[in-house]
């Protein structure tokens, strides 16, 4: 959960300064390209790390559903903020696929932190 809150703040934090920056429109651009891969690597630590607690030998085939979910959901979602709330590409993208790779990278740091003290524990 430390984790979570963490990466909440820290996004908000570098929306909040990028809104200040740039334009209103822009500003909501970001914060949709920040949204989704947030939401999406939250909700998967907190899955995982509920289910390594529980069930350690059960997170690499839940971590396996959640990546076809993921290819999914993120697919119907640049969709619809793209073409449904008509945001403009070039903003949006850059914020997406930017939170995306950090967020990613932090999840998969985490992950590896998760794993090597499960490791060191069976020991």
């Amino acid at each position: 959960m430390k984790l979570v809150t963490w990466m909440v703040t820290a996004s908000i934090i570098s929306w909040l300064a990028a809104a200040v920056v740039v334009d209103r429109q822009t500003s909501i651009e970001i914060l949709c390209g920040m949204l989704g891969p947030l939401v999406v690597v939250s909700v998967t630590w907190l899955l995982v790390e509920r289910t390594h607690r529980r069930h350690p030998e059960a997170v690499t085939s839940l971590m396996v559903a959640a990546f076809a979910g993921k290819l999914v959901f993120f697919g119907a979602y640049v969709a619809f903020m793209l073409l449904v709330l008509s945001l403009r590409p070039v903003p949006f993208v850059v914020s997406f696929t930017s939170y995306f790779i950090v967020l990613y990278l932090i999840e998969a740091l985490f992950l590896k932190r998760l794993f090597w003290g499960g490791m060191r524990a069976s020991r």
